[in-house]
């Protein structure tokens, strides 16, 4: 997996999207493994949201952390999983809070993933009902 890139939430960036290429075939999987507030950041709360869809394609906003520099100023996510493209928002604080993470890439060809429904339908449709009869 690809780590992300040092995404950092602050007072004038206070959102980051993770943008996938949609036309490639493959399943693209974001998982989040820290949030932390990095120097300069004030002893209030910073809340982190992350704001993604749903399976009816409506957007969702999740908060995932509520950092404090006094209290909290790490979280593990333990590798929490979301499906691209997704954003991250500072909905509270100034930050700076730091965003650590992979990016995983699921071929969709590849046979050992076994979540893809499209798979199952293939096997059936390898046997025809009915044979065409070879002149």
């Amino acid at each position: 997996g690809l780590l992300l890139p040092g995404c950092e939430l602050t007072a004038s960036t206070k959102s980051y999207t993770f943008q996938v290429d949609e036309e490639d075939d493959s399943d693209h999987i974001l998982a989040l493994s820290v949030v932390c507030l990095t120097d300069g950041a004030k002893d209030e709360c910073n809340v982190v949201e992350v704001i993604g869809r749903n399976h009816e394609n409506q957007e969702i906003a999740v908060p995932v952390a509520n950092l404090k520099l006094s209290c909290q100023p790490l979280l593990s996510l333990d590798n929490f999983k979301l499906q691209p493209p997704v954003t991250f928002r500072l909905a509270a604080g100034s930050g700076p809070v730091h965003l650590a993470g992979w990016h995983r890439i699921m071929h969709r060809e590849d046979a050992s993933f076994e979540e893809d429904d499209d798979l199952s339908e293939e096997d059936e449709k390898d046997l025809p009902p009915i044979m065409p009869a070879k002149k």
